[in-house]
């Protein structure tokens, strides 16, 4: 009976298998960093299996799965040296695990506070880590002239993101500067047009309290005219 039992078990999970056919899908979502995934066959917006990000096509940003369209489990993401960065755990909606932010000059923040020796301070965190979470913030921005002839490694960008109290994008904009160009100009974004996970943050707390923040990222301008983490 039993083996009957396991016998019937293994026709259902094969067959169930065969009708959930999947296939392989790439996406850029930068110049520099690629997504690989699954899609059921029959519905391919939804992804399903293991997601796995790369930059350049060599170091690993990104180790998760996706299950029935739905991210689950424990994902890693990784820095640009591939050195672990962060653990999120999406079925628990928790960090297992956050590195520490050495100080790079890239990645800055404020508290829309005041501050006094003793305060304890916890920084805004973002979902997947210190490159790979703020990738949407990047591709949503392109110079609005052509760069054709023009040095775009003479020109820099700093992207400034205001993180509510509830953990909520409140404002965002990018300062792109170029001393050799004249050029100075600050870009007001609309952050409408962000996904609600792409609006949705830890927010920075003061003695436990959530308060106030801005999250400071310095980038390079691409020769297309839009912008990357150095």
């Amino acid at each position: 009976m039993k083996y009957r039992f396991l016998l019937i078990f293994s026709l259902f999970y094969t067959a169930n298998c065969a009708g959930q056919d999947t296939l392989s899908q790439r996406a850029r979502l930068s110049d520099s960093v690629i997504a690989h995934y699954h899609v059921l066959g029959s519905a391919p917006n939804i992804k399903v299996g293991r997601y796995l990000v790369y930059l350049k096509r060599r170091t690993l940003l990104v180790r998760g799965n996706y299950n029935n369209g739905k991210k689950s489990g424990v994902w890693q993401f990784f820095d640009v040296k591939g050195n672990m960065n962060q653990k999120y755990n999406y079925d628990k909606k928790t960090f297992t695990f956050e590195a520490p932010l050495y100080a790079s000059g890239d990645f800055s923040f404020l508290f829309d506070d005041s501050l006094k020796k003793g305060d304890r301070l916890t920084r805004p965190l973002k979902i997947g880590g210190i490159y790979y979470g703020f990738i949407p913030y990047l591709n949503i921005f392109k110079l609005p002239f052509d760069t054709y002839n023009i040095d775009t490694s003479l020109f820099e960008a700093y992207i400034e993101l205001l993180i509510s109290p509830m953990g909520r994008l409140a404002d965002y904009n990018i300062r792109v500067v170029s001393a050799d160009y004249h050029y100075d100009h600050i870009f007001n974004m609309d952050i409408n047009l962000f996904s609600d996970e792409d609006r949705t943050f830890i927010p920075a707390t003061k003695n436990h309290v959530p308060v106030m923040s801005r999250i400071l990222i310095k980038c390079f301008v691409t020769p297309q005219g839009g912008l990357d983490f150095y």
